[in-house]
């Protein structure tokens, strides 16, 4: 039956997306083109809710039970209308954030879905307490916002979310967390279904009723599988969810370095840096599909590592990671601070004497 779900999920939404975006139209959510984005006509950009019809379509053939379910579902359909509501009319930054805020405590507040504590990997514990609240919801919303900031090209949003979600249901069946599995797969099929229309050229875009659902959901789902367990285990959905959360993280420090408030839009992100350094449109997107799986792969391996295996492989992703931004000149083309040391390195040459 869940495999039945799954199909209909995926072929709901191939069926949903022309009828969203004929409504899209009609009620003028539609994306103009600027020096900022990448295509050149008007769009539709309301494709999210045939994800999200999709996903309540799922959920309510398969019934997943948990006792976060019903704050989910109401977080869900909180964030999906803050999205359309900015898909129609473009609202403020301080009222998409007040929707994101409600939405993150729907579920922590009202669910009791929250980080209490950490244990560490060489012992000792740390314990939030009262911050336990804010550090959840701030990570809800912090990732809503990094799967909204990498909605920059054909497909990417969607493909990326797809492959976190993927990785999220695998790790999650390996852990016996059946509900996590369930809704992370319910909501990549239907993801995928609208890639069919979304994948370059795109007929339609997800918009911020896409992105911020899909970032919202995300966020819970990483969440809802790691809570209350050890640094290395909450380290798993950091991994999983690497492009997103690097580009968000770099795109801070991006701004703080050319001395720019945080909220300033800009061209330099991930897709752009691919883009000017002689990527297709294409090529750019599987570029990063492929940084995604690479990254979910590794947190596989990362949760079957020893402590001490852990920590070397976050060193290493680390290194990798900087060397790449430094690269692509994620922050600045001239900001290379790694890349210079590590041509300052002179081989040590040993003489025979």
């Amino acid at each position: 039956m869940f495999y039945l779900t799954l199909v209909i999920c995926f072929f709901s939404s191939i069926l949903l997306t022309p009828l969203v975006k004929k409504l899209a139209f009609i009620i003028g959510a539609t994306d103009k083109p600027n020096h900022r984005k990448v295509h050149s006509r008007i769009m539709p950009r309301l494709g999210g809710l045939a994800i999200f019809l999709s996903f309540i379509i799922g959920i309510l053939i398969f019934h997943p039970a948990d006792e976060y379910h019903l704050p989910i579902v109401i977080g869900g359909i909180i964030i999906l209308l803050t999205g359309m509501l900015d898909d129609v009319r473009e609202i403020s930054p301080k009222l998409k954030l007040a929707g994101q805020i409600a939405a993150a405590a729907v579920v922590v507040i009202y669910g009791g879905l929250k980080i209490e504590f950490i244990n560490l990997p060489f012992g000792g514990i740390i314990d939030f307490g009262y911050l336990s609240i804010p550090f959840t919801m701030i990570w809800i919303i912090g990732i809503t916002n990094a799967i909204n900031l990498i909605d920059g090209l054909d497909g990417l949003a969607g493909g990326v979310s797809s492959i976190a979600l993927i990785s999220i249901a695998g790790m999650s069946f390996v852990m016996g967390n059946g509900y996590v599995t369930v809704m992370s797969l319910i909501v990549a099929a239907s993801t995928i279904g609208f890639l069919f229309y979304n994948f370059h050229p795109a007929k339609i875009f997800m918009g911020d009723t896409g992105a911020l659902f899909l970032g919202y959901i995300i966020g819970v789902l990483s969440l809802l599988g790691y809570k209350n367990v050890t640094f290395i285990s909450l380290v798993i959905p950091v991994i999983i969810l690497g492009v997103p959360i690097s580009d968000t993280f770099f795109a801070i420090i991006r701004r703080f370095v050319n001395k720019q408030p945080l909220t300033a839009p800009d061209k330099s992100h991930l897709h752009h840096c691919l883009l000017r350094n002689g990527f297709s449109h294409r090529q750019t997107v599987l570029l990063i599909y492929a940084m995604a799986a690479v990254l979910g792969l590794a947190a596989f391996i990362f949760s079957q590592a020893t402590v001490w295996g852990s920590l070397i492989m976050i060193l290493v992703l680390l290194i990798v990671v900087e060397v790449f931004v430094e690269k692509i000149g994620l922050i600045r083309d001239d900001y290379k601070p790694l890349l210079t040391f590590m041509k300052g390195l002179k081989p040590i040459n040993i003489r025979n004497r």
